[in-house]
């Protein structure tokens, strides 16, 4: 089959499209052929050798397709069925996929848009349920705007919480719609959200890890009620918490965002889109910040 790989560190260009096995569902598995797959900030953290040093590589955790094997055990899908999951054993970036963890696509949506949602939601609501985010609680979402900030305020917004969500300007009617309250980033911020909630919120969750975690613990009343997952050294000086996929994960949100998008109260993400065997310019494009959207690779 064909997959994304790289041989040795480095830029996109050590990116290649190879013929690999295919890969066949164990236990508890399926194996889908591959429609979309998701592009992550992890993938070319890895390709750049920042993280798992072992060499080759092939890519991907999250895709969209086609149910085309049943591995033992698995009882709520059949051949032929549509879903959308993560798995992949570090490979769903190619022809075929294992899942492990999947859910089935509404008729009503595309195997792209799929796609975009299984790492970006379950990010969202395991780090809302790490905060305890919950009917009444008022939380503060700093990097309100992107992928999983805007799953985030939407999960958030489901379970009844208030929600303020920090965005550039251009973003707040967005995150108005999402059901947000918007404030400004930047200088003055902690002030705006005072503004909004003079005596603080409850918790506060950092998306965009732009160095404001100690305005985040003064909004919130202490480090223990703060959670990030883009600040990892702030994390660690601070006493924060950092979230984390193996301190368990929330695979129970892929079919919840599938839930709430069927009944159009979820929006998926904005999404570019590029052929599996233009890995490397979907690379170069999310790398540089060029795209302002969830990227994903497509194939026939």
């Amino acid at each position: 089959m064909r997959a994304a790989q790289f041989r040795r560190f480095g830029g996109p260009e050590v990116l290649e499209i190879v013929d690999l096995p295919e890969p066949h569902a164990g236990a508890g598995e399926v194996r889908i052929a591959v429609r979309a797959a998701g592009v992550n900030a992890s993938d070319w953290k890895k390709r750049s050798g920042r993280m798992d040093q072992e060499l080759p590589q092939t890519l991907g955790y999250e895709a969209a397709g086609v149910v085309d094997e049943i591995g033992g055990g698995v009882t709520d899908v059949q051949l032929g069925d549509e879903v959308v999951g993560m798995g992949g054993g570090g490979a769903a970036q190619a022809q075929f996929a294992v899942l492990s963890t999947w859910a089935a696509i509404p008729p009503s949506m595309s195997f792209v848009d799929a796609a975009t949602l299984p790492s970006t939601v379950e990010t969202a609501a395991r780090a809302l349920d790490q905060l305890g985010v919950t009917r009444g609680s008022t939380v503060l979402i700093n990097g309100a705007s992107g992928s999983i900030g805007s799953a985030a305020v939407q999960f958030a917004v489901h379970r009844g919480a208030r929600v303020i969500g920090t965005g550039s300007a251009a973003s707040h009617g967005y995150l108005r719609d999402l059901g947000a309250e918007p404030v400004a980033y930047g200088e003055g911020m902690t002030g705006r959200v005072r503004a909004l909630a003079p005596n603080g919120v409850d918790l506060a969750l950092d998306v965009a890890g732009s160095g404001v975690l100690p305005e985040l613990i003064d909004l919130a009343g202490g480090s223990e009620h703060v959670v990030t997952i883009a600040d990892f050294a702030g994390a660690h000086e601070h006493g924060v918490r950092f979230s984390r996929g193996d301190s368990g994960r929330a695979d129970y949100a892929i079919a919840l965002a599938l839930r709430l998008i069927d009944e159009g109260t979820f929006r998926v993400p904005p999404v570019h889109t590029f052929p599996l065997q233009e890995v490397a310019e979907a690379h170069r494009a999310g790398e540089s910040g060029d795209v302002r959207a969830k990227i994903v690779l497509t194939q026939d």
